[in-house]
């Protein structure tokens, strides 16, 4: 059985609550992913994607500068342990259609799992590609 802690990235970049939407956009552009943990030390307290950028900050016609993350960042956060099994985790993706799952144990941040982490895997291939396309569909 394969465990989240097997697949996952443990450096992961983060941003503070009150860093600015520029400085989580230059994560994004970085590392090349579309989705950033805020993080209050080694507490997750939300997650922010370009797509909240985007809704949040420039279609709303505000400076990406003066915007914290906080203002735009999702704190209903879905995360799992270092413990859950791989199947597991690529469920929670495809069912709550994100794409990557921070990983917490005691209250802190250990590592993230992405869907790529999963896909690597040959025995999680196809549930990685189901919970993809699962997330790319839009929700009914």
């Amino acid at each position: 059985m394969t465990m989240v802690r097997d697949v996952m990235t443990k450096d992961v970049k983060v941003c503070a609550p009150h860093d600015s939407i520029t400085a989580a956009a230059q994560i994004m552009r970085d590392v090349n992913c579309g989705s950033v943990p805020v993080c209050e030390g080694k507490k997750v307290v939300g997650m922010i994607t370009d797509r909240d950028i985007v809704l949040n900050c420039v279609a709303a016609g505000k400076d990406p500068g003066s915007v914290h993350c906080h203002d735009c960042m999702t704190s209903d956060v879905i995360s799992c342990s270092p413990d859950t099994d791989a199947h597991e985790c690529a469920k929670l993706m495809a069912d709550h259609q994100i794409r990557r799952i921070p990983v917490v144990e005691n209250g802190e941040m250990v590592g993230i799992c992405a869907i790529g982490d999963l896909a690597t895997m040959n025995i999680h291939i196809n549930e990685a590609g189901d919970a993809l396309s699962q997330i790319s569909e839009p929700l009914h």
